[in-house]
């Protein structure tokens, strides 16, 4: 829980009564939390795992706001507006979370202005991120797209190894296109093009950063 930058600055008295309000879960991959509509009033905290928030289009096709990991928070929202899901949140790996409802956090943050602070610190990132996005859509190339999605998850998901960073992002070839807002073809085509200059390697549901300067160039 500490790793959540919501409950980061509480000491150890507010951290053991918060957690006493709080309720675990365990997800395999695959499994649906919630889905978009539904009435919801709990926050989220990531323990282990990952988690992928989607939109599903009038037609069935999917597009995915975000993947969010360890120490990460999601369904926020509901806790200031209780109401309809704006989206929905699906494992991509063994998941375990911890759950605060609405009303419980509303009690504990009565007299903690600075977790209150906090929590809008980590609204306004999730507001500068979509943002980003949003922007990205308009104004870069798909492979400029892909390039800074794989920046992105290395710094949260990547660690060290033999060949450059190891990132362990756990989705699939359509996951990651839908993560970028393109198709699995042109998306398969960017990451070949990046393998073939060495920039990259791809694994199953990983991938390598072994060039990350000419990733970052690219993704400018």
């Amino acid at each position: 829980m500490r790793k959540a930058p919501l409950f980061a600055t509480l000491d150890d008295e507010a951290a053991g009564a918060l957690m006493e309000s709080m309720t675990a879960s365990r997800l395999e991959r695959g499994d649906i939390l919630f889905r978009e509509g539904d009435r919801g009033d709990r926050l989220y905290v990531i323990g282990e795992g990952k988690i992928k928030l989607g939109l599903t289009s009038a037609d069935g096709r999917e597009n995915l706001l975000a993947i969010l990991g360890p120490g990460e928070m999601f369904g926020e929202l509901s806790l200031f507006d209780p109401g309809p899901r704006t989206a929905t949140a699906t494992a991509v790996a063994e998941t375990q979370l911890i759950a605060l409802s609405h009303e419980d956090l509303t009690s504990f943050l009565s007299g903690r202005p600075a977790v209150a602070a906090t929590m809008l610190a980590a609204l306004a990132r999730r507001l500068r991120r979509t943002n980003e996005t949003l922007s990205d859509l308009v104004f870069t190339d798909v492979p400029g797209r892909v390039a800074k999605a794989l920046l992105d998850l290395s710094n949260r998901f990547g660690r060290a190894s033999e060949d450059g960073i190891l990132v362990a992002h756990d989705l699939t070839q359509e996951e990651l296109a839908q993560l970028v807002g393109a198709s699995r073809e042109t998306v398969n085509k960017a990451l070949a093009d990046f393998a073939t200059r060495g920039w990259i390697k791809l694994e199953a549901r990983a991938v390598v950063l072994m060039d990350v300067e000419r990733i970052q160039r690219r993704a400018r």
